[in-house]
Formats: structure tokens, C-alpha cells, sequence
């Protein structure tokens, strides 16, 4: 079964741990810190593989997790990095946050590789801390954790033109006639699962890549049978080879077909119903008598006054399909529109650093609590504790932080003495 529409988790390295550690080495009697830093966690990146066609593979694995970093080590040993993890997606996929449905990235038009989600940062070890006033400092970073999103990928075929119309008109023999494609041939609806793309090569002109749509039903626009996963592909195309089975081989009425295949087309957007389109009347080689002259007219009649020309072709003997392709390249030639590009519209964002290490311990000697760590550092830093609001700050960042838990935690009672570096207060509820 073709899939180009799939549901997946993907997820960030997390950036390993710092280390706690000091030297202890002979004749050293007190030796610094030397906790290393944490490996930085891998990042989720996609990346175009140009062969592929198909979201397939993802029906399987709906999880992609980049590795994690490691922990730093002793003697400043840093952390190994975590692995990235590179997703391997057709040319033309588009990443979508799944809540909202807002585009991450198009992978498309020379963006072939992209870092959607990075890894989180690794932890510095307790070797980063050391200062004048804190020789030994007995805290390190925690890494930063990494990032998990569920996301949609769609995959939006690229092509210069899009062959559409109804089952069984002729639209895979006219692709294996006028390009490198070899779509598989049968008398069957729904032949063609998936889009075939093809390049048609022309002699003193540029060639352009064709996309074979799959046939289109009445209904395909709200859904009904492959609709909706088939539509989708032609939202890139310039310009559309509407294909109709002239001779009425299997019964069918062609102008009815071309009309409701267009009025699909509008109910699933505005703007592709107002794509140029060119009429290929095939099948010319099986017609009767006067019969090719009066089909012809029916829908030269019809559609040429709206600028859409109509060229009777046989995809199996090749009658006038030269001429369609050169049609078909000047038009392109005269639409001068920028590739279609599908905008970012989320941002991951960063998450902001708020693991700035702190620890609260109990000194026997001294009988009092201990708080200190960069965190508590630069709290004390650009806090007035003279003032009521800056006190008031720092009871809720006392709070917030878990410094409160973690002192009630530790058996602290009221009356005992927390220090602060050269901070100190008496502690009650």
C-alpha cells in the first residue's frame, strides 16, 4: 500500500551529566575538582534521499530517538556526544507539528538536509566552578534534557506537470511513451498507486518532469476512495495534462469527466483549479467514421474559449504528442512563478537554562545548613534583600527551586541556621 501521510514521535539526544570529582593523587594533599563536563546530546535531523518515493518505511517505526550524551568522567574526562540520528525522507516531504498542523520544514527545492530537533546541551562538571570563595565546589550541571515532538510527514510530489484524469484514459502508457518512467500497465482502476514522476527529454528544448497523478474519482475531494492522499501531490505542479479518454472505449462521456474531475480540483482548493491546464484527447487510433471530428469539436467548443487548448493524441501509436509536449514546455516556459515552497511556520523553540546547579548540605562542624552553587551565586548577586520586594523574591525563590524540600528534607527545625555564603539567617516556617 502507498503511504504519504504518516504519524511519527521524534525525539533529541539528552546532554549527559557533569561530574562531581577532586583530585587524589600522592603527594597532592588537597587536590582542586576535576569533574568533567557531560556529552551533548544528538540531534533529529531529516534529509532528503532521492531514492525514495514513498513515506512506506515509516508505517513501521513510528519512533525516532537520537542517542544521549554521557556523563563527564574524572580527571576532567568530558562526556562522549550522544549519536545524531539522520531520517532518511522522500524529496518533497513536509514536517508538520502534529497539534497544530503548522509546517516545520519543506523538504524541498534545495533544503536537503535540515537539524529539526538538537540535542540537549551537556552539564559542566564541578571543575567549572571552582573560585576564590568556593575551592571545592561539590555540585555540577545537570544536562540539558532533549526534545520530543509529534509531527506529521506528507509527502508532496514535485513536478513541472500533472497528468490527471480518470481511470484507465491512457495517462501510464502516455508516461512510458515520452519519459524515463516505466509505470506498470493494466486494464484495472487504481492501477497506479502511487505518483510516477518521469523526465521527458526534448529534442533543442528543455525537458521537465511529469508527474503521473493517480486516478481521480467524483468524490476524491471529501475523501472518497484515495482522494485526499492523491491530491496532495499535485499541490506543487505548474501546469496540468488533463487526460480523457476521447473514443469512449470503456462508456464513459469525456467532457462530463474533464468537468467533474475540475470540479474535484476546486472543492480541494481554489488555487489549483486555477492552474493552466492543456486537454489531451487520446485514443484518436480507435475512433469510427465521423465520430473523432464530433468529440473533438464537442470540446474545443467547450474549453478553448477559457484558454484551454485541446490536442487529439494517441498515447499508443504517439499521433500528435510531439506537438502536446511542445505546447506543453513553451506554457511552462511563459509561467514565471517561484518554485512552491511550503514556509515554516513553527518554531522549536530553546528551551531556556535553568539548571544552573545549587546544593544544600548539612555541616557537623559548624552545626548550620549550607546552600551555594551558581545558582544561589547569582540570585544573591542581583537581589536587594533590604528591600520588602526583594525579600519577597527570595522566599519564592526559595520555594520554586525546591530549596525548602530539600532543607525540610535534610531534618532542618525551626531556629537553625541556613548559610548563604555570606549570608546568614535563622530558619522558620
Amino acid at each position: 500500500m502507498f503511504s504519504d501521510r504518516v504519524e511519527v514521535v521524534i525525539r533529541s539526544g539528552k546532554g549527559g551529566d557533569g561530574h562531581v570529582s577532586f583530585r587524589r593523587e600522592l603527594y597532592v594533599a588537597a587536590g582542586g575538582p576535576d569533574g568533567g563536563d557531560g556529552g551533548k546530546g544528538g540531534d533529529l535531523i531529516f534529509e532528503v534521499d532521492r531514492g525514495l518515493n514513498t513515506l512506506n518505511d515509516f508505517r513501521h517505526n513510528r519512533k525516532y530517538s537520537a542517542g544521549d550524551g554521557q556523563p563527564g568522567g574524572r580527571r576532567r574526562c568530558h562526556g562522549a556526544n550522544g549519536a545524531d540520528l539522520v531520517v532518511k525522507v522522500p524529496e518533497g516531504t513536509v514536517v508538520r507539528e502534529k497539534e497544530t498542523g503548522k509546517v516545520i520544514v519543506d523538504m524541498s527545492h534545495g533544503c536537503t538536509r535540515e537539524v529539526v530537533l538538537k540535542g540537549g546541551r551537556g552539564g559542566k562538571g564541578n571543575m567549572n566552578y571552582a573560585t576564590p570563595t568556593m575551592q571545592v565546589p561539590k555540585y555540577a550541571q545537570p544536562g540539558k534534557p532533549g526534545k520530543e515532538l509529534a509531527v506529521i510527514l506528507e509527502l508532496k510530489t514535485i513536478a513541472d506537470v500533472g497528468l490527471l484524469g480518470f481511470p484507465n484514459v491512457g495517462k501510464s502508457t502516455f508516461l512510458s511513451r515520452v519519459s524515463n518512467a516505466r509505470p506498470k500497465i493494466a486494464n484495472y482502476h487504481f492501477t497506479t498507486l502511487q505518483p510516477m514522476l518521469g523526465v521527458v527529454d526534448l529534442e533543442g528544448a528543455d525537458g521537465f518532469v511529469i508527474a503521473d497523478i493517480p486516478g481521480l474519482i467524483e468524490g476524491a475531494s471529501d475523501g472518497v476512495g484515495l482522494g485526499h492522499e492523491f491530491l496532495r501531490h499535485i499541490e506543487r505542479t505548474k501546469l496540468f495534462i488533463h487526460m480523457v479518454d476521447a473514443a469512449s472505449t470503456e462508456g464513459r462521456d469525456p467532457l462530463n469527466d474533464i468537468l467533474v474531475i475540475n470540479e474535484e480540483l476546486k472543492k480541494y482548493s481554489e488555487e489549483l483549479s486555477k492552474r493552466p491546464q492543456v486537454i489531451a484527447a487520446n485514443k484518436t487510433d480507435v475512433f469510427y467514421g465521423t465520430e473523432e471530428e464530433t468529440v473533438l469539436t464537442l470540446l474545443k467548443e467547450e474549453f478553448e474559449p477559457q484558454g484551454i487548448p485541446v490536442f487529439p493524441i494517441s498515447a499508443v501509436s504517439g499521433r500528435g504528442v510531439k506537438e502536446l509536449l511542445y505546447y506543453v514546455r513553451k506554457r511552462l516556459d511563459e509561467i514565471h512563478e517561484e518554485p512552491i515552497v511550503f514556509e515554516r511556520e513553527y518554531v522549536v523553540e530553546e528551551m531556556e537554562d535553568k539548571e544552573e546547579p545549587f546544593t544544600v548540605s548539612f555541616d557537623d562542624k559548624e552545626q548550620v545548613y549550607v546552600v551555594e552553587g551558581p545558582r544561589i551565586e547569582k540570585m544573591l548577586g542581583y537581589t536587594n534583600l533590604d528591600s520588602e520586594k526583594g525579600f519577597q523574591f527570595f522566599q519564592k525563590f526559595m520555594h520554586t527551586n525546591g530549596i525548602i524540600e530539600e532543607l525540610e528534607a535534610l531534618g532542618i527545625e525551626e531556629g537553625d541556621t541556613v548559610k548563604m555564603y555570606e549570608l546568614q539567617f535563622d530558619y522558620y516556617k
